[in-house]
């Protein structure tokens, strides 16, 4: 009777665990019906980037203008998509020298090509708030691949933001103008902030 007591016993434990496991599974698919859909890339964002330089020091900056659409699938994370378009001559770094500089043919050549753009071909979930998001980037007429990491910071019920982290080599694009003094890796540290569309 005891041995019947104690099996009873721990197959109450095992369920009432299984059913406590469940909840923030359920949780999870309640965040991402809340989530899904198309997404317009608003001003609010901010898209920083930093090039480090040998002994410290470095160029620090971000862009001002850009525009962007990002739709999220809330049952396969692997069919969202972004398609994302910067504008490098509105690159900001706060000395007037050094924006000319990266405007100029020496490095964005913004007069010739006027645009960066960036399609996802994949996109990654790594955990319940995060993916990789791999695509093809294209700057100076020149494409490669290229891959980000976005975080899930915050959501409401029609809007969105996200952590995006990723580097990109410019001698890639043809824009290794200074190195090995400046480094060739490109980090950029973004929040992407997007409305429901």
């Amino acid at each position: 009777m005891k041995t019947t007591t104690q099996l009873l016993s721990t197959v109450t434990r095992i369920a009432i665990a299984v059913t406590l496991a469940s909840i923030p599974l359920v949780a999870k698919a309640d965040t991402l019906s809340q989530v899904a859909g198309s997404y317009k890339i608003q001003p609010s964002s901010r898209i920083g980037f930093s090039v480090g330089q040998v002994g410290g020091g470095g160029i620090k900056g971000d862009f001002k203008k850009f525009s962007g659409v990002f739709k999220l699938n809330p049952t396969s994370i692997g069919q969202s998509s972004i398609n994302f378009t910067l504008y490098p001559d509105s690159v900001s770094t706060g000395q007037a020298r050094i924006e000319n500089f990266l405007r100029s043919d020496a490095v964005f050549d913004s007069a010739n090509f006027p645009t960066i753009t960036f399609k996802s071909t994949q996109v990654t979930q790594t955990s319940p708030n995060t993916a990789e998001i791999a695509g093809m980037l294209t700057a100076r007429g020149k494409t490669s691949p290229a891959s980000f990491q976005a975080s899930l910071a915050n959501h409401g019920k029609n809007s969105i933001t996200f952590q995006v982290e990723g580097k990109i080599l410019r001698s890639r694009y043809g824009m290794d103008v200074g190195t090995p003094i400046y480094s060739n890796v490109v980090q950029f540290d973004m929040q992407i902030d997007g409305q429901r569309s």
